[in-house]
């Protein structure tokens, strides 16, 4: 019987301290990202893992991180990529992200 109260009391401490380490970095990530952009809707935004439209690439790796390719086309007037998430299969993708000169412009997302 002790040993099962000495296991639980591990448990439950250990689910407290991961608890407080998580709402610690979160924390730390929100105080960078304010410092970084200034813009507490912004932040949040990037905090919630969205994208929108306007979004700078560097905002978008933020949120999302690095894709797992990219493809880009370079035109007259403008450079295009597709930042490619969430892979699927070859060259299947769950996620596409367009940018236009380094702004998110739109995005095709699969189920």
């Amino acid at each position: 019987m002790e040993l099962i109260g000495v296991i639980a009391l591990v448990v439950v401490v250990w689910i407290w301290a991961s608890s407080a380490l998580k709402k610690k970095r979160l924390a730390e990530r929100r105080a960078y990202l304010m410092s970084k952009y200034h813009d507490p809707r912004i932040v949040d935004r990037i905090m919630s893992r969205t994208m929108w439209q306007g979004q700078t690439e560097e905002q978008l790796t933020d949120a999302l991180g690095g894709p797992v390719d990219i493809d880009q086309k370079v035109m007259k007037n403008k450079v295009r990529e597709t930042w490619k998430y969430r892979q699927q299969g070859a060259n299947r993708f769950g996620l596409r992200i367009t940018l236009e000169n380094g702004i998110v412009v739109g995005w095709d997302q699969k189920g």
